[in-house]
């Protein structure tokens, strides 16, 4: 990334405001302001996330908001309540006093003089969480909205849960959020107020993890918060954004297809972060992006982007498999409209190892599965984090516990844009039971790289709010849904779908081990082939850049790492996820930071009771004297009836224990 100095407008840096709320709590924000706004008033940016503007996102805050309050927005950086120097205390995710401080915030924001009372709202995650939460709401003064790797569906289509299936990321995000929520505010903004405020956390804040698996199915709690409950209440223009190798692309064609107002579509080769730092590459000038986008909808400019694609992909070269990638090759294709005439349906039957031409007349036989409790070692993480590796490493590894069924090399290149569904005729032998569909590219050298994949509690076969149990030995179609992608598959490659009765421990296997008897020739794959009728000029994005990075000193490095450990002689397996964020230290505020995760996910041979997901963190700040440090853990196990859930949490001042305290409930699975 090319770093901007010199911008069309000079930037004041408000380090710290406080925004009033009507119950007399205060929210902490950090603002970039052009100073002519005092007297010219200018449209705001909000951004408003629980991440501490103070360290958490410092560096990618003045990176994007310096650039674009330079030319011409306040941009305004938000922590909620209950996290960073906001008053109060953080207890889940989303919750309506947190989309109703929004809304005051925008509120406050539209009255303020240096503001025109044009509001946009951003983020990235969390924050294209509640950007597109908060629009459904209509406060006036919300013009537009940027949301990028975010959902409109925190049900089915979040890190929670896949196809009614329990992730494993669950249990990982679940413990970032515990281990942030440990740390105090900073004294040097709030005072002699920050232990007060601390307690106030460690005491009340709670076990989120607990909460989220009392709702197993699809309920109220998850409704609330999830605009795909009525897409009609989001008004304002919305472009949406993800990257392939994150674990929100499909709410992209969702919301392009679904909301009736202006909108855009964008996705590209990264993982969970924003564009213009974009892992895989290429980045993009997202910045200058977003620029054209504020323009158009609170300043009045055309800036054309309207008339661009409504959606925009980066669409995959095939490319041997890893866990991480700087650049994946590809280019970028357009579709005027979502569903695209430009995409169709193309069929594959199965037949023993096969995949075949639809018409193509297959046995009517029978086949069966039981795949091992250790396939999905190889599978990564749901949504890389850019955090590599987390990729899927290669499906060689995972498919001797499957079904193979892969088509014949290819005589000529087939071109996929859009979601994947497997369509299966089968029988199960025990009342819960999971399937994972894999869809891979096989070089003519046998290396095979995950494209896409699939889960489906079969279960919730029919329905997520009503999920029914599975009569042994009964016949049902199912419809596996696999993550919608876009790649080209060459000439002498071959096409594979991968079906296996686990997926661990990327998701929670099911009470006991099941079998699966599949009645092929009433199965199928379907693709959504993409054979463009013209081409579609497509944006030509420019290379990234942003305002100056803040000053950060790396006191210990960074280290990151996936192992697989397997003991022979026990039979048992151990996935270990390192997550060493090291030590650095902002320099203008003097405040070291601290960041050090660890996960450990198990299992012993095909004991399904055996089955273990522990995570660690330590994080710590310290400024001169003063030094604080939580140690977090959480621990899930399951038998057959139950979760069992244990976590600790023991928080420091200097070497004095400020406060511990330890959880453990049990949670009845419901037909998980």
């Amino acid at each position: 990334m090319r770093t901007i100095t010199e911008f069309p407008h000079d930037v004041e840096e408000i380090e710290n405001v406080f925004i009033p709320m009507r119950d007399g709590v205060r929210l902490a924000a950090r603002i970039w302001l052009p100073k002519s706004a005092q007297g010219a008033p200018v449209p705001a940016v909000l951004e408003y996330i629980p991440y501490r503007k103070r360290f958490g996102t410092a560096v990618r805050d003045a990176v994007t908001h310096g650039y674009l309050s330079g030319h011409g927005y306040a941009c305004i950086r938000v922590d909620l309540r209950g996290s960073g120097e906001s008053d109060g205390v953080l207890k889940d995710e989303y919750l309506q006093t947190e989309l109703d401080d929004g809304v005051e915030v925008i509120s406050w924001l539209a009255e303020q003089p240096w503001c025109d009372g044009n509001v946009g709202m951003m983020g990235m995650s969390w924050g294209g969480f509640n950007s597109l939460q908060i629009a459904a709401l209509q406060p006036p003064a919300l013009k537009a909205v940027v949301t990028i790797a975010s959902t409109d569906d925190r049900y089915s289509d979040d890190v929670h849960h896949m196809g009614g299936c329990l992730l494993g990321d669950n249990l990982s995000w679940a413990s970032v959020m515990f281990a942030y929520n440990t740390l105090p505010p900073d004294p040097a903004l709030v005072g002699e107020r920050w232990r007060e405020m601390w307690h106030e956390r460690l005491e009340h804040s709670g076990l989120w993890l607990d909460t989220w698996l009392r709702h197993q199915r699809r309920d109220a709690y998850w409704a609330h918060g999830s605009i795909c409950e009525d897409y009609s209440a989001v008004r304002c223009p919305v472009y949406a954004v993800s990257g392939w190798a994150d674990g929100y692309s499909n709410a992209v064609f969702r919301l392009v297809e679904r909301l009736s107002c202006p909108r855009r579509g964008l996705i590209g080769p990264w993982g969970h972060r924003y564009p213009h730092f974009g892992e895989p590459g290429p980045a993009i000038g997202f910045l200058q992006e977003m620029l054209r986008w504020w323009d158009q909808w609170l300043k009045g400019h055309e800036t054309g982007i309207m008339d661009e694609p409504v959606l925009q992909v980066w669409l995959q070269d095939s490319v041997p498999p890893t866990t991480s990638y700087a650049h994946r090759p590809g280019r970028w294709v357009g579709a005027r409209s979502w569903p695209s005439p430009d995409t169709g349906e193309i069929r594959m039957r199965l037949e023993p190892y096969r995949l075949v031409d639809e018409n193509n007349k297959v046995p009517d036989v029978t086949t069966d599965i039981q795949s091992p409790l250790t396939l999905g070692l190889f599978a990564g993480k749901w949504c890389s984090y850019a955090a590599s590796p987390d990729l899927a490493h290669d499906q060689r590894q995972e498919d001797g516990g499957a079904l193979v069924f892969q088509t014949r090399p290819l005589e000529a290149p087939i071109e996929i844009l859009g979601t994947p569904c497997v369509e299966l005729e089968l029988a199960c032998n025990r009342p819960v039971a999971m399937i994972a569909a894999r869809l891979s590219d096989v070089a003519p050298d046998g290396k095979a790289t995950r494209v896409s994949y699939g889960l489906l509690n079969l279960t919730h076969r029919d329905s997520s709010e009503h999920p029914l149990p599975l009569v042994p030995g009964q016949r049902y179609r199912v419809s596996v849904q696999l993550n919608g992608c876009g790649q080209h598959f060459p000439a002498g490659n071959r096409i594979r779908l991968a079906l296996s009765t686990s997926y661990w421990p990327l998701a929670w296997p099911p009470p006991e081990p099941a079998s699966l008897t599949i009645w092929l020739a009433a199965s199928s794959l379907v693709l959504p082939v993409y054979r463009p009728c013209e081409p579609v000029g497509v944006t030509q994005f420019e290379a990234p850049v942003g305002a100056p990075e803040p000053q950060r000193v790396m006191l210990e490095p960074e280290h990151r790492n996936w192992l697989v450990h397997r003991d022979l002689a026990s039979d048992e397996s151990t996935l270990e996820v390192i997550d060493d964020r090291g030590m650095f230290r902002f320099e203008d505020i003097d405040l070291t930071v601290c960041n050090r995760g660890r996960e450990l996910y198990t299992m012993r041979a095909d004991d399904f009771e055996s089955v273990r997901g522990e995570t660690r963190w330590e994080r710590g700040l310290s400024r001169g004297d003063w030094r604080v440090r939580s140690l977090t853990r959480t621990v899930l196990t399951s038998t057959s009836t139950y979760f069992e859930l244990e976590a600790n949490l023991d928080a420091f001042e200097g070497e004095r224990r400020f406060f511990s305290r330890n959880w453990h409930s049990r949670i009845p699975r419901d037909l998980v």
